[in-house]
């Protein structure tokens, strides 16, 4: 079997699961495939990476990058189109067609957790992550509210989180970086003290495993998840789709 490449595009990887979880699975498989971390300053940058690593079959995509590779796409898969975010590209013959595993990943992490009063959703952040995220709950019939620093007309601020729109929203998730290692002492800036054991609280990082987000809601006696299982996820679709 010819030796394949494979990387993750983004800024400031040296803590990125992705290298170590691809880099053991070939080795599993008795495969010579290499997994590396390319840190690119600018989006830019893709073609000039294309072109030297020749050996180059897929991608896997993160901040700040997801929505921004877009325009350098050949072709696009439909649901990653209606996301409007791509964290994962396939290359065959120089050509990148781009794909959405965070919507998979999301949906088979929240399936155990998700009832019935999880009608409506509070999500933080605006990025490509929370789009992926959008498009799951609302097929789910959830009703979403982005919460941003800087947001739009459709979008919440954080100061807009007073107690009414904690009891509406049971449902919480976190799809900044805020927290995740090594400032682990950073959380999203919302009101704590109004959360319950009704809420249930998704923070899409993964190191560390309890995040000061979910150290927050369990003294609350909310439900809180990591992100391990949507990064599982979505690794293995990522594979599936450079098959």
């Amino acid at each position: 079997m010819p030796r394949r490449t494979y990387g993750l595009i983004g800024k400031s990887l040296s803590h990125s699961f992705s290298k170590d979880y691809f880099t053991q699975k070939f080795d599993s498989l008795n495969l010579p495939h290499k997994y590396f971390n390319f840190e690119l300053n600018s989006i830019h940058e893709i073609m000039d990476l294309i072109e030297t690593q020749k050996d180059l079959r897929g991608l896997n995509v993160t901040i700040p990058f997801k929505e921004s590779i877009i325009p350098h796409l050949d072709e696009i898969d439909p649901i990653a189109a209606q996301i409007g975010a791509v964290n994962t590209v396939s290359i065959t013959d120089g050509k990148l067609k781009g794909f959405n595993t965070d919507a998979f990943g999301f949906k088979q992490l929240i399936k155990p957790f998700f009832k019935g009063h999880h009608e409506r959703a509070l999500i933080l952040g605006s990025g490509g992550a929370s789009k992926a995220v959008r498009f799951v709950l609302e097929n789910l019939g959830v009703e979403c509210n982005t919460v941003s620093r800087n947001p739009d007309t459709t979008q919440l601020n954080y100061n807009q989180l007073n107690n009414h729109v904690l009891n509406a929203h049971l449902l919480i998730v976190n799809t900044t970086p805020l927290g995740m290692f090594p400032t682990i002492n950073a959380c999203p800036n919302i009101p704590y003290d109004l959360l319950t054991e009704r809420h249930l609280l998704i923070d899409l990082i993964y190191n560390p495993s309890k995040t000061a987000f979910m150290q927050k809601g369990e003294l609350r006696n909310a439900t809180v998840i990591n992100g391990t299982t949507m990064l599982h996820q979505q690794a293995e679709r990522s594979w599936s789709i450079w098959q």
